[in-house]
C-alpha cells in the first residue's frame, strides 16, 4: 500500500495454485456490480461514512459511497478509471489498483473473495468480525489511511 497525494496503490498478492482459481474472464477496465460474486480484491475507507473499492481479475471495477453501516449505498463518481494490473504464474496472482481516494481518510479495511474452480468461496481480510464474513462492519477496518500529505 502506498499513498501519493490524492491516489492509493494497493498490491493484493494471492499464493495458490492457479489452476484451482476461478478468475472471471478479462474484460473491458469499465465499473461493473456484483464483482464480489467471484474473485475480488476490496478497500474499504471511511468512519462511520465510507467507501469501497472493488478490483475484479477481469480488470473491471466499482466504487461505492456509503452513508453509514450498509446504508445509503450510491456510486461513488469517478473522474479517471482505476488502474488494475495482474501479476500471474502457476504459484500466484497479485492485483495492483492505482485508484484516486480524493481526501478520504480514516478506517481502512482490505479484504478479498477469492473463488475456487469448484464454487467454493473463502473470504479474507485483515480482521473478521463475529458470525458469517461481512467486509462492511466497522471491526473489518483495521488499519489506518492517513490524511494526504499537503503540497
Amino acid at each position: 500500500m502506498e499513498r501519493n497525494g490524492e491516489t492509493l496503490w494497493l498490491r493484493f498478492h494471492v499464493e495458490c495454485r492457479l489452476q484451482y482459481l476461478a478468475l472471471p474472464a478479462p474484460a473491458a477496465s469499465i465499473r461493473a456490480d456484483g464483482l464480489w460474486h467471484h474473485t475480488c480484491c476490496e478497500a474499504f475507507i471511511g468512519d462511520g461514512a465510507y467507501s469501497e473499492f472493488n478490483f475484479s481479475p477481469s480488470l473491471q471495477w466499482a466504487a461505492y459511497d456509503f452513508s453509514g453501516y450498509r446504508e445509503g449505498m450510491c456510486e461513488r463518481p469517478m473522474a479517471e478509471h482505476p488502474e488494475i494490473g495482474l501479476d500471474v504464474s502457476e504459484e500466484h496472482l497479485a492485483l495492483e489498483a492505482d485508484f484516486a481516494v480524493g481526501d478520504l481518510q480514516g478506517a481502512l479495511g482490505l479484504s478479498a473473495v477469492i473463488e475456487e474452480m469448484d464454487g467454493t468461496k473463502s473470504y479474507w481480510a485483515l480482521a473478521h468480525s463475529q458470525g458469517a464474513p461481512d467486509f462492511h462492519h466497522p471491526t473489518c477496518f483495521a488499519a489506518t489511511l492517513p490524511a494526504p500529505e499537503a503540497p
